[in-house]
């Protein structure tokens, strides 16, 4: 294969995470990895893009107040045509990735391939695995007609390594006009406070289920991913139910997160929760049903009641602290 472009988000003038697993993956599918980028910062993320494997990235450059959907859109349908189309193009599971995706494929008339948690290359083509039913099963897919093949990748699906790659080529693009589809404009933004580590990126996940019984009660899962320099997390029911922000969710709807030790704190073991932190390293199972899905694939299962369970815990955490 010769060559894949992968769509760079990057915030704060720090390409996304996912990004970074992208070029990553990119690196082992095509002889030639560039990166689309866009936003105040793209400039400045280019020499981590570099880094990890793009030799060329085409700047869109600052949107101002449109949004990226129909403008980023527009810009890579018209590098499209002015440089030749790559094999495939990359775009990580994001709402301005899947936004933008499907204004392109529209654009350019090729389909798109969403959900994707795995790629490989199989006869000068690209081979997509997509897990359906909660993660039950895999399924395999494959473009057949002319490229760009649009996939759009779920977080962690690969890791992030760098390449040492050298600074790449900075290429600025023309954003063309849209006409009404640029109509819209965002006239205000809100970034959510926190602190600590953020949940997809966090070495320790401790997650509340609906088991808490009261959302005074994930007070105690604060405390101790804090304690242990982790990040807090939850299933969609408590989501749902108010107790805490959705991007606190883990799960087919929520992040997909794998870190080193997650530990799910009276959560039952729904398949759209567990598809969303199977994959983490170690993982810590406290609850009172011992027949709960999430012992399954727990490495340490606790049968017992929270509310005691985990004070416990957070006080031999304090005394080794």
């Amino acid at each position: 294969m010769d060559k894949i472009w992968v769509l760079a988000e990057q915030q704060e003038a720090s390409p996304l995470g996912t990004v970074l697993e992208l070029l990553s993956a990119a690196r082992g599918l095509a002889a030639a990895v560039e990166a689309v980028t866009y936003g105040t910062g793209a400039s400045a993320a280019a020499s981590v893009l570099g880094e990890y494997g793009a030799t060329k990235v085409f700047d869109a450059g600052d949107l101002g107040d449109s949004l990226p959907g129909p403008r980023v859109a527009a810009a890579i349908a018209g590098l499209v045509e002015s440089q030749g189309a790559p094999d495939a193009l990359l775009v990580a599971a994001t709402y301005d990735g899947r936004d933008i995706a499907a204004r392109l494929s529209a654009r350019i008339d090729r389909p798109v391939l969403t959900n994707v948690v795995g790629l490989e290359a199989d006869d000068g083509s690209i081979v997509s695995e997509h897990a359906i039913f909660g993660g039950a099963q895999v399924l395999r897919a494959r473009f057949t007609g002319d490229g760009p093949g649009i996939f759009v990748v779920r977080a962690k699906s690969f890791a992030a390594e760098p390449s040492g790659g050298s600074e790449p080529e900075v290429v600025p693009i023309d954003l063309p006009d849209t006409g009404a589809t640029d109509a819209a404009r965002i006239v205000e933004r809100h970034v959510e406070e926190r602190s600590g580590p953020q949940l997809d990126e966090a070495p320790v996940v401790v997650s509340g289920g609906r088991g808490l019984g009261a959302a005074e009660a994930y007070a105690m899962i604060e405390e101790l991913a804090k304690l242990l320099k982790g990040a807090p997390g939850a299933s969609r029911a408590i989501v749902d139910a108010g107790w805490v922000p959705y991007s606190h969710q883990v799960g087919q709807t929520g992040k997909t997160v794998k870190p080193t030790v997650y530990i799910a704190c009276a959560i039952s073991g729904a398949t759209q929760h567990m598809v969303g932190m199977k994959g983490s390293k170690n993982i810590i199972a406290i609850n009172k049903d011992q027949d709960a899905p999430i012992f399954s694939i727990a490495d340490l299962g606790v049968v017992g009641d929270v509310h005691k369970v985990l004070p416990k815990l957070i006080e031999a955490v304090k005394a080794h602290s």
